[in-house]
């Protein structure tokens, strides 16, 4: 069994952009600028968006983080979006979610610049990946994608069982698979809580994406062997042995399905590290179409 390490990879990425903007700077170009807004005090959010700061810091991006009190409205949240819009210093940014319950996400999201949109929720960029038309890939999917390439993961022909229909990883990814590209052009099945006869399905699969947000719902009976294992879960669960009182856990029974899986995601560090790192990518892509150059991942990277 090989680990899907995304903590390695992740790094690697990181350190591969951190050159390329070496080399921007030595141009007497200003580095990619990414930025954030977070709305009220969110103990998830605020975490998350300190290792989007972290890790642009650590590549040498310039970064802004937006911090907006909870009593927000939307009409001020849009039209702090409008000033990022037109700010042209500003490569990407993203809006943190959850919003409070007052604002309107969807309207929030309807407002960001498509060019802008460095975690690919827009629907003209969603629209754009249906389409194979190049466009900013949500971060998860698109850090799934670079794990199974980067591990030389077959996928042409193979069966592919996504559990999970969300649109930000389940439908991106049962496209991303079935499209003529690396680490596609596979068979895929969307699975979802309507879905009869599950495990007859998953075992089937030869490469499993796991995004249901249930905890260890995945178990060693319901895979084949030589199976590969991508879980994008990530939960708490109460545990009184551990110091923290809980251990965090994927929506894979790590320790039944390993045994006879191929290659395996752990929780974590598998797919949580590639998603910031994704989102670098996207925010270098987006620095190198303001400059009219080359948005191809292999073009940016030394």
């Amino acid at each position: 069994m090989i680990l899907l390490d995304g903590r390695k990879t992740s790094a690697d990425i990181k350190e591969e952009i951190a050159e390329s903007v070496i080399k921007i700077k030595q141009q007497g170009k200003r580095p990619p600028h990414l930025a954030a807004v977070l709305v009220g005090d969110n103990g998830a959010s605020m975490t998350y968006v300190g290792a989007k700061v972290k890790a642009c810091e650590f590549v040498g991006f310039e970064s802004t983080l937006i911090k907006l009190p909870e009593q927000t409205t939307e009409q001020d949240l849009l039209k702090q979006i409008h000033d990022l819009n037109n700010r042209p210093e500003i490569d990407g940014y993203i809006v943190q979610l959850p919003l409070p319950k007052h604002i309107d996400e969807q309207k929030i999201l309807m407002a960001v610049d498509p060019e802008k949109d460095v975690d690919g929720f827009h629907p003209t960029n969603v629209g754009k990946l249906t389409l194979d038309l190049p466009t900013f890939i949500s971060a998860t999917p698109y850090g799934i994608m670079e794990l199974l390439e980067r591990y030389e993961i077959s996928t042409s022909g193979k069966n592919v069982v996504v559990i999970g229909r969300s649109h930000i990883v389940g439908r991106p990814m049962s496209i991303l698979m079935s499209q003529k590209r690396k680490a596609g052009n596979a068979t895929v099945t969307i699975a979802h809580s309507r879905t009869e006869n599950l495990a007859t399905i998953t075992k089937q699969a030869d490469i499993i994406v796991a995004a249901l947000g249930i905890p260890e719902f995945l178990t060693a009976e319901m895979v084949k062997e030589n199976v590969v294992i991508i879980d994008v879960g990530i939960t708490r669960v109460p545990d009184d042995s551990k110091k923290k009182g809980y251990r965090i856990v994927g929506d894979v029974d790590f320790e039944s399905v390993s045994i006879k899986a191929s290659h395996i995601t752990p929780v974590p560090g598998g797919v949580g590290p590639m998603t910031v790192t994704m989102l670098l990518v996207n925010t270098i892509s987006s620095w190198q179409k303001q400059f009219g150059l080359s948005s191809n991942l292999n073009d940016l990277l030394p």
